[in-house]
């Protein structure tokens, strides 16, 4: 019965847009699950939970996650040497065009556009949407709320998923000032890489002549790779009050709670719909 349930789960393919920290941390799951996984990337990605995120793999070629590895592909035709190799397959293809070529069970937009977003529910048996920007029930078959609310990781069949608030996570009562945000667009610089402890005042990183300062003590959680161009008011990076270094690497609460509607949304699925 084991046996059969695998061969199942391994003959279901999920296609995963984006590979940032939710759709990271979604993929880690359904992987670890039993699932074959594959997720597409821009060719330079703003992650900046780089140490949760197998968007890295666009850099380092392989990128482990709490003991699911990613692997960096060229070729569509290199999915099913990953996926036999017990690793998830990552792909450069903003524009997804592997949907027509892997024709997956399972297509997954995992980019939280937080506004509305093209998607066609008729691109694989069962599409989910994960945040606002679909509506289930038209241009997805399901939403998974993302919310920091008592519904986040709830899955939704018709309507939408709560909007955007803008707030970042509370962490110690730390909001706004544990991120970390330019005035000017520019060459992104590093100072203080991530994992480093820091105290309010020292300065992390700068783009062009500006700045970039800690607002409040503790630890580099997060933050953007260096050398890359950003637009002004991009997020990048995050400050954790809790002064440990081994958060870098350790997927977060809420994205846990997401990856798991997102695998409960498919189980039911398919054990009620399909």
């Amino acid at each position: 019965m084991i046996t059969e349930l695998n061969n199942i789960f391994k003959s279901i393919k999920i296609l995963i847009k984006g590979a940032g920290e939710v759709a990271s941390a979604v993929a880690q799951k359904l992987f670890r699950s039993g699932f074959n996984v594959c997720l597409t990337e821009l060719p330079l990605p703003l992650a900046i939970h780089r140490g949760t995120s197998f968007s890295e793999v666009i850099w380092e070629g392989e990128k482990s996650v709490e003991g699911v590895t990613a692997k960096l592909i060229k070729e569509f035709r290199q999915i099913e040497n990953v996926w036999d190799k017990g690793k998830i397959a990552v792909i450069v293809d903003p524009e997804v065009k592997i949907l027509d070529f892997l024709k997956p069970d399972i297509f997954i937009d995992g980019t939280m556009p937080k506004t509305k977003t093209v998607i066609e529910a008729g691109c694989a048996d069962l599409v989910i949407g994960i945040g606002p920007g679909f509506t289930a029930g038209k241009d997805v078959h399901i939403v998974v709320e993302t919310d920091n609310i008592d519904k986040i990781g709830t899955f939704i069949l018709e309507g939408k998923a709560n909007p955007d608030t803008g707030i970042p996570l509370s962490i110690d009562g730390f909001t706004f000032d544990r991120v970390l945000r330019n005035d000017r667009e520019g060459v992104f610089r590093v100072v203080r890489d991530m994992g480093s402890i820091v105290k309010k005042g020292d300065v992390i990183a700068k783009v062009e002549d500006d700045l970039l300062t800690a607002q409040i003590d503790g630890c580099i959680r997060a933050l953007i790779r260096d050398g890359i161009y950003v637009k002004s008011r991009t997020k990048l990076g995050e400050i954790d009050p809790r002064p440990d270094p081994s958060l870098c690497f350790t997927i977060r609460p809420r994205m846990r709670i997401i990856a798991g509607g997102v695998l409960e949304a498919i189980l039911f699925w398919y054990n009620h719909i399909k």
